[in-house]
């Protein structure tokens, strides 16, 4: 093998998340039920947070899925069936854009103000948001896993990983409502 393809794999497989390299057993785990899936809000239209004149009750004044975003979040939700994943309860943020990820891809959501964007919040509030998570996660004990569908700003919160839309951080729950990341997973792709 010459001596620069070697280098790159190499290179690729040092940077390769290592729950990547497991996603197998990432979706055994899940399949065993008991564990909390932080997952970000599928692709949306371009741009960053929400247009001028924003209201939360309103989709009309929001960022909202693009099509390919609708058919990911279709997909992560017949990935979750294929895999026979036990859902729980789903709560998501009152954006559209995350109901209609919940929707979708698990034919269900309870809006949830506590996993709300906390982008623009100060940090006090954006503590209580995540410490009001942590409480709910601690408390959680419904079959199934629990899925939480918010963004990247609450995911890193919670799990100190940043996601692409779509993505998942696959976690177990401590006693204190903190979460061991066990890996991630990715928008299944033709599977």
């Amino acid at each position: 093998m010459p001596r620069s393809l070697t280098f790159l794999l190499s290179a690729a497989l040092l940077h390769a998340s290592p729950a990547r390299a497991d996603e197998a057993g990432l979706w055994k785990r899940l399949a065993d039920g008991g564990h909390v899936v932080v997952m970000r809000h599928a692709v949306t239209t371009p741009g960053i947070g929400d247009p001028a004149g924003f209201r939360l009750g309103d989709c009309a004044t929001q960022r909202n899925l693009s099509p390919a975003g609708r058919a990911d979040a279709a997909a992560i939700g017949a990935a979750f069936r294929r895999h026979a994943v036990p859902v729980g309860r789903v709560l998501a943020s009152r954006w559209c854009r995350c109901v209609d990820t919940a929707e979708l891809a698990f034919g269900r959501a309870e809006p949830a103000p506590m996993v709300d964007s906390i982008w623009q919040e100060d940090a006090a509030v954006a503590d209580r948001k995540t410490a009001a998570v942590r409480t709910y996660v601690a408390a959680y004990r419904a079959p199934g896993n629990l899925v939480l569908v918010t963004h990247d700003v609450n995911v890193r919160a919670l799990t100190g990983t940043s996601l692409s839309q779509g993505e998942m951080v696959v976690a177990r729950a401590r006693t204190d409502g903190s979460l061991e990341v066990l890996g991630t997973l990715g928008v299944p792709r033709g599977r």
